[in-house]
């Protein structure tokens, strides 16, 4: 297909039209207004996508977490095509269902295995996490134990920006926006051992990030506990991947207080980590799964929770009505690429890519920047990962003339270099989309090395540098 290219005059009058109009997420209007507008994204393939002004950019943020299967999947496209002319849209409301939602269903709940049997749709991440809440507290109420109310998370946690998403999150920025978090939720330290425990013996780290959620459900009553949520690698926290072990304490601990489970894989979910989902990687068996992004690639908004059979089966024994679902819960269209999408995860072994050849070639290359005088520590799991600035090699002291500087400085260097990172405080994240090739892993991080190099005198002439 032939593309026609924008004018300067159509880029200026866009950009005049994102100002005048348009509040894009997460940003700072402000800025926005000096800055004269956004940069337009006009169209993008495999792992690159071009914005208006001409510029090509590899995406190192897979969107946002979520172009899991790559940009230009004809097949998606068709498949919302096909699916919008039988049947664009209808409700699951009503004592209805379609047949694109019942199949997605069937195929998701395939790949999570053991009794992770049922599957609720939503439209975004956030909506996911909110049925989480409302369901969690319904079943207990069920079960005659109306008191277990109170969700524990973890500070720095990310699970949406709905009022019930920020509150189960344990972002205190977010928090400060609208007086939140609301009632009934509990956080404590996350599993950052970098930040947290630099130093430590890994499995005493491990333990002690662990024996955090134990101490806060006896500090509040084990009989008022409800669910521990959490991401099996903290994702927009600054990809937290938890200590070995940490999770398989987590989870012994639910299951001595008899506390609900749930594993939030809006991020980790769909192959990111080498595995369908997080929570098997690191060999664990929650009783609710949330769900989004590399559901469909990010091609249309679809999210899904996951519900146990036991939860099922207490819901349907007591009857009733759950009063709760979306105007688009099962939208067929939706469903029908998200369907379309796990066929060419299944089809093309993206998963199993990502486990034994792309995840490791990206954690050998991180290797070229673990000297680097500016990094203290580069990760990764699957296709995630993240570098951590530090103002002295073999600590984790950051620059302090501003809280948080040294992500957003070398970020920009980075996407003016032609690769999209994120800057989350003072370190780099990443996650490219499963198709990602070696050539562009080692210009993701030949990127991010020559964006230090260059953002190194700025960092340093930064005040009250460590």
């Amino acid at each position: 297909m032939t593309r026609k290219s924008m004018t300067a005059a159509e880029v200026a009058e866009l950009r005049r039209l994102d100002v005048a109009h348009h509040l894009p997420a997460q940003s700072d209007y402000k800025l926005q207004s000096e800055l004269g507008g956004s940069r337009i994204i006009v169209r993008a393939d495999g792992c690159t996508i071009h914005d208006a002004d001409g510029h090509a950019i590899l995406d190192g943020m897979a969107g946002l977490w979520c172009v899991n299967a790559g940009y230009g999947r004809q097949e998606l496209a068709d498949a919302a095509y096909a699916q919008m002319l039988e049947l664009p849209y209808y409700t699951t409301f009503f004592k209805t269902a379609t047949a694109p939602a019942v199949h997605l269903a069937a195929a998701i709940a395939e790949r999570l295995g053991h009794d992770l049997t049922h599957i609720f749709f939503n439209s975004s991440g956030s909506e996911a996490n909110d049925t989480v809440f409302r369901l969690v507290r319904h079943y207990w109420a069920l079960k005659g134990q109306p008191k277990r109310q109170i969700f524990i998370s973890r500070w720095n946690a990310y699970h949406g920006s709905t009022v019930a998403g920020i509150s189960l999150g344990g972002m205190q920025f977010m928090h400060e926006q609208g007086n939140l978090p609301v009632p009934g939720i509990e956080h404590v330290m996350q599993p950052y051992q970098f930040n947290d425990g630099f130093g430590e013996a890994t499995d005493a780290f491990s333990a002690r990030a662990a024996s955090a959620i134990e101490e806060r459900i006896l500090a509040v009553g084990p009989e008022n506990v409800a669910a521990f949520i959490g991401e099996p690698v903290q994702g927009a926290g600054g990809v937290i991947i938890p200590p070995a072990g940490y999770w398989k304490r987590v989870e012994a601990i639910c299951r001595k207080y008899g506390i609900l489970l749930v594993s939030d894989e809006v991020i980790c979910g769909f192959g990111r980590l080498g595995k369908w989902f997080g929570f098997q990687h690191f060999g664990i068996k929650p009783d609710m799964v949330s769900m989004a992004k590399g559901l469909s690639s990010g091609y249309l908004p679809i999210s899904a929770t996951a519900v146990s059979a036991s939860i099922v089966a207490t819901l349907r024994e007591a009857g009733g009505e759950f009063s709760h679902g979306y105007t688009y819960s099962g939208h067929p269209t939706c469903a029908a690429v998200a369907l379309k999408n796990i066929e060419i995860l299944t089809r093309e072994a993206l998963v199993e890519r990502t486990a034994e050849d792309t995840g490791p070639y990206l954690e050998k290359a991180l290797e070229r920047l673990r000297s680097h005088p500016l990094v203290g520590e580069a990760r990764s799991l699957g296709l995630i990962g993240a570098v951590e600035i530090v103002a002295k090699p073999g600590t984790n002291h950051r620059f302090t003339g501003k809280e948080g500087a040294a992500g957003p400085i070398v970020r920009d260097i980075c996407i003016r270099r032609g690769v999209m990172v994120r800057g989350i405080r003072d370190s780099l994240v990443f996650c490219p989309p499963l198709i990602v090739t070696h050539a562009e892993i080692d210009r993701l991080v030949d990127t991010m090395k020559a964006a230090l190099d260059e953002a190194a005198p700025i960092l340093r002439a930064l005040p009250s540098a460590a």
